[in-house]
């Protein structure tokens, strides 16, 4: 009888992170990132770069006597040009030899020096001694399996796919310096589904890879919409960061020209002085200590108190309220100890926030173990400017609280991750509660919608187990139940150990050691 043949059920991507990830031999993950990144980004320019070229060679309609190598040809089409030596396939044809690495580095110069808007973008690090010319020919033949053969915008949606996912596949591998630049994809979802960013100016003073720009824009798309009706603006003080930024904005099509760097921050040196957001989706540093702020005592961004010099979380949300349009929304992610404290002025800022403001809309406590760079709880501050009226229901006598604690699943032992089910459930939430036609009811031990004078009863702290109490199941918890189980589960992790240790020893035992 004939063996079945075996099909690999794994998506593309997770196939390619495998491949890719083997090749890396003694590389850090922090630096093989931009090896393997910097080359999607290539094979996709290059693609679409292609795609344009047979059109203008074919000559047909609008093309007739086009010039393939007139550069404006390509730039009315918004596709980036790309001369002969840095064309993929010409890369491929030169996979095999010793020099393949400064072929490349070469190929990311000649680019940047055609296309202005990606000048100081391209990593030039494929000659380097630690990467073996073996191991980069064998990336080449990878990135060259992704889309090939299809036309620019399945190239661009495959390639795109796979320059996000490997984004967040290099911040696992890095751990807690990868989260610096990169928001897990489930989080990132949920801001953007919970505000719902149709059309307007879309804002992230701290944007590290772009992830929030690459979903707003998803969203609309997913929506029938269009996506030329948002406009992004961001900041990054990470110059690393802000060209994987600029990468993945541009293989998604996206414009980035309104992505700055500089090296000084959103503080002090403020590259959008004068933007005012209809949405603003940041995750900002938690609990930064060495923010300026004792340079910065007097700054008009401090409407509602004077942030502590030692702690930048109120510091950042009144950057963000500043940049807010008088229709404005925005999501971002904090450190739970905000929802709390009062040192150094912070609760009479949170309360001026609540009661003068009337700025504070939802509070979501998020679950241990999302994030990869901290293991400091956090959660989600909803704002909005125009709480009295607009396009959703007058709310500004209430707050609603969300405790999500319990929500997620664990993808591996230190990191958890949202599923759709659970942004679906929060998210509904939120929009029953804000919309004029929703259903909302208050969940015991998950959903609350209290009144200002409530929050003002419990002294302006904002933690959402404060309001939502416990579900009903758990009027009826039986410890000892409960107890009994968790003590059962110990000893047989306990007796798994011990077998395995067991083994081990005999194991060594048997090794011939003279």
């Amino acid at each position: 009888m004939a063996k079945e043949k075996v099909v690999n059920e794994e998506p593309l991507e997770k196939q390619l992170w495998k491949a890719a990830d083997k090749l890396r031999k003694n590389i850090d993950a922090a630096e093989y990132k931009h090896i393997v990144q910097g080359l999607i980004f290539l094979k996709y320019i290059s693609d679409s770069f292609e795609e344009h070229f047979a059109k203008l060679q074919a000559g047909d309609g609008e093309y007739v006597g086009a010039d393939p190598e007139d550069k404006d040809e390509y730039k009315a089409e918004n596709v980036f040009f790309v001369p002969a030596e840095a064309r993929w396939s010409f890369l491929q044809s030169h996979a095999k030899q010793p020099d393949i690495g400064t072929f490349v580095d070469e190929a990311m110069d000649a680019i940047e020096k055609e296309n202005p808007s990606l000048k100081g973008v391209l990593p030039k690090v494929f000659a380097r001694q630690n990467l073996d010319p073996t191991s980069l020919g064998g990336l080449i033949d990878l990135v060259a399996n992704i889309a090939l053969g299809d036309a620019k915008a399945r190239s661009a949606d495959v390639l795109g796919h796979v320059f996000e996912y490997f984004l967040g596949e290099f911040a696992l591998a890095e751990g807690k310096q990868g989260g610096q630049f990169y928001t897990p994809r489930s989080i990132v979802e949920l801001l953007v589904k919970m505000l719902e960013p149709y059309q307007g100016r879309v804002f992230d003073p701290c944007c590290g890879s772009g992830g929030m720009f690459v979903q707003s824009e998803k969203f609309v798309a997913e929506h029938q919409g269009r996506v030329n009706v948002i406009s992004i603006y961001g900041q990054e003080s990470n110059q690393t960061t802000w060209r994987l930024a600029k990468m993945n904005l541009a293989i998604r099509s996206i414009d980035s020209s309104q992505v700055k760097w500089n090296n000084e921050g959103s503080f002090l040196n403020d590259a959008h002085k004068d933007l005012k957001a209809d949405y603003i989706i940041a995750n900002p540093p938690f609990n930064v200590s060495d923010w300026n702020g004792e340079l910065l005592r007097k700054d008009g961004r401090w409407k509602y108190g004077v942030p502590p010099t030692g702690n930048a979380n109120f510091a950042w949300l009144q950057h963000f309220i500043y940049h807010l349009a008088p229709s404005g929304q925005a999501g971002v992610v904090l450190s739970k100890g905000a929802l709390t404290s009062k040192s150094s002025g912070e609760g009479d800022i949170r309360r001026a926030l609540i009661e003068d403001g009337n700025l504070i809309d939802c509070i979501v406590n998020l679950p241990a173990k999302l994030f990869l760079n901290t293991q400091i709880p956090a959660a989600l501050w909803f704002m909005s400017r125009d709480r009295n009226s607009g396009r959703f229901r007058n709310r500004s006598g209430e707050i609603l609280f969300v405790d999500a604690r319990n929500l997620g699943h664990l993808i591996n032992r230190r990191t958890r991750e949202l599923s759709d089910e659970d942004i679906k459930q929060i998210t509904d939430t939120y929009h029953n509660w804000r919309n004029s036609e929703g259903n909302y009811e208050d969940v015991k031990g998950f959903c609350c919608s209290a009144s200002i004078e409530r929050v003002k009863e419990l002294d302006y702290v904002l933690t959402p187990g404060r309001y939502v109490g416990l579900p009903d199941e758990d009027d009826d918890f039986n410890f000892k139940e409960r107890f009994a189980a968790l003590k059962a589960e110990f000893e047989a992790q306990l007796q798994e150990e011990s077998a395995l240790n067991m083994a081990i020893v005999e194991n060594l035992a048997k090794v011939d050691l003279s």
